[in-house]
């Protein structure tokens, strides 16, 4: 079978590393890809929004299954064009998607099916907007409706940022359309998970955990960015924070979609935080997490085409997943000045040396090809993830890797998964 994986960052380059491993795949495809990929299979200059011309590549070229990483792709409505066009794709609908490319109407349906939840309100209006915070303790979640390729957050310390922050949202419009309309919610305090779970219709089967790590700067300061590390799995998720989400989430959430005639076939990804209460939902997300794939794809033994089958198909109740019971550890090596402007081009050093050692892999995200080698493309640049008998040693190995690859301006937090060191030494 030939694969189309859609997007150019580091969760594709996972993507494709896995189906690659399949024996039912003959060629793989990446549009548009990255330096990572084509060292894989063969990069496509299309991008990852032109869902007519990926359409007409997957036509042309007998391509039998397409994967869709972004979410901007699958909010356009790419499942629903393949769909009408007869080829196959995983993914969910555009409907069904709003899920995540809307927040306002994730969080009205989780309102109105009590799925555990910060309190919230919903605002078209800057003015109303600022009223409902004067109703808030400090401090409080400022999030844009629509997508922001996962920067669209912005927690507010007291009313003068909150009042910032609205402005610079609605009418400022710092994130374009996305900021039109708002979220504002309740700040909850505990500790993050990243599910993901294999959706099909009233079926589902969960993936690895994950935890991930948002903010720029190491202690969980700075500004949240698309992620800049992650752990698999989290360490303190326990059977019976399990038992809940299934009961207090998940249960409700299928009930729901089926009362608006939704009908999820794809991957969700909630996240969760965990606090003093249980588990509460922070949003949801309809496809594979960044860089949370990163980390759960290297454990998983299971063949991931024949799962990504099951899940379009329906047939997820005769799946059985294998995981390697090492954890993994990513940190992700970004461009000086990420998450606010940086620069691109610059040389990348050391990926050979680290690419010969056991239990590491390094997934490309900015990258691309420059006169014969290998350069910065985007804010962050590479995940390197390495497994281990236990977090310490995965983080251990992963860190010696990073230490082996140099560009100009590169950062990176040096506390990854440093939190689950000390659950695990706690535990010991």
């Amino acid at each position: 079978m030939k694969v189309l994986v859609v997007g150019s960052g580091g969760r594709e380059h996972a993507l494709v590393w896995k189906l690659q491993q399949s024996s039912a795949v003959d060629r793989i495809y990446c549009a548009p890809g990255n330096a990572g990929t084509s060292a894989l299979g063969e990069n496509v200059p299309i991008p990852a929004h032109d869902i007519t011309a990926l359409a007409k590549f997957a036509r042309q070229n007998a391509v039998g299954l397409t994967v869709v990483g972004p979410d901007d792709s699958l909010a356009a409505g790419i499942a629903d064009f393949f769909a009408a066009e007869d080829l196959r794709i995983f993914g969910p609908t555009r409907a069904a998607a709003r899920l995540e490319s809307s927040k306002i109407f994730a969080k009205q349906l989780m309102q109105h099916r009590s799925i555990p939840t910060a309190r919230a309100g919903t605002f078209s209006s800057s003015e109303e907007a600022l009223r409902f915070c004067e109703t808030l303790r400090f401090p409080a979640v400022i999030k844009a409706d629509g997508l922001a390729l996962g920067k669209g957050v912005i927690i507010a310390n007291n009313r003068a940022e909150a009042a910032a922050a609205i402005d610079s949202m609605m009418n400022r419009r710092l994130f374009g359309g996305a900021g039109a309309n708002v979220v504002i919610e309740q700040f909850l305090s505990g500790w993050e998970c990243s599910l993901h779970l294999l959706v099909s219709g009233a079926n589902y089967h969960m993936l690895a955990t994950a935890r991930d790590h948002k903010r720029a700067q190491d202690g969980d300061r700075g500004p949240n960015t698309g992620g800049m590390g992650a752990v698999s799995p989290a360490t303190d998720w326990t059977p019976e924070l399990q038992r809940r989400f299934e009961n207090d989430v998940m249960r409700p959430l299928l009930a729901g979609l089926r009362e608006q005639d939704l009908t999820f076939r794809g991957l969700l990804f909630p996240g969760m935080m965990v606090t003093a209460e249980g588990p509460q939902v922070l949003e949801f997300n309809c496809r594979f997490g960044d860089p949370e794939t990163q980390a759960i794809l290297p454990r998983l033994k299971s063949d991931l085409l024949e799962i990504l089958d099951a899940t379009i198909d329906g047939t997820l109740e005769r799946v059985r997943i294998e995981w390697d019971t090492r954890a993994a550890v990513t940190v992700v090596m970004a461009s000086g000045g990420y998450p606010g402007a940086y620069e691109t081009g610059k040389p990348i050093t050391g990926l050979d040396e680290v690419a010969v050692k056991d239990g590491v892999q390094v997934f490309h995200a900015g990258t691309r090809w420059e006169n014969g080698r290998i350069v910065t493309a985007g804010g962050r640049v590479l995940a390197v993830t390495a497994l281990g008998d236990g977090v310490t040693e995965a983080r251990d190995r992963a860190y010696a890797a990073v230490a082996r690859i140099r560009f100009e301006g590169c950062h990176y937090r040096r506390d990854i998964a440093a939190s689950a060191v000390s659950v695990n030494l706690a535990n010991s």
